[in-house]
């Protein structure tokens, strides 16, 4: 029986280590500078907890700001917690590492984007149905395909 070494799920991995050290430094000392980060996640998650108003609103998969006000930041093993602001109602929510399917800093032009082997590779990444951010009214910056790490090419097929 031969073996191979899963390389596309170890750069999930280790990726969502980043994103947790980054947030953990963030809950620690404060976002600094300029530095603001977009998450985009599924909303369907088993483990994502978010109000049912805003699952309804964002079917699928939802893009928040985390930049001016947060509150409540709570680094975890395996996800984080976050109190953010829609339309001045302030709305905890809990978002799993493995529900991030892109993590961007457009303050350094540095991205992420996870991508199953589910996804569609004729898929548009900057397709307005899957980035809705309640923050900016479709106002978000877009990473460029070349400011995000794509692990797609890692995964067997």
């Amino acid at each position: 029986m031969s073996r191979e070494i899963d390389y596309g799920n170890l750069m999930h991995s280790a990726m969502r280590g980043l994103i947790r050290t980054v947030l953990q430094d963030v809950a620690d000392k404060g976002l600094p500078g300029n530095h603001h980060f977009f998450i985009t996640f599924d909303t369907n998650h088993p483990d994502a907890q978010l109000a049912d108003w805003l699952r309804d609103r964002y079917p699928g998969a939802m893009t928040v700001v985390m930049q001016h006000w947060y509150d409540n930041l709570d680094v975890g093993e395996d996800g984080f917690g976050i109190t953010l602001n829609f339309g001045d109602a302030p709305e905890p929510l809990y978002i799993p590492y493995d529900a991030i399917e892109t993590f961007v800093d457009p303050s350094v032009e540095f991205g992420l984007r996870f991508e199953s082997a589910e996804d569609d590779d004729d898929e548009d990444p900057t397709d307005d149905d899957h980035d809705n951010d309640p923050h900016d009214d479709d106002e978000t910056p877009r990473a460029s395909d070349g400011d995000v790490v794509s692990l797609d090419s890692f995964r067997k097929h």
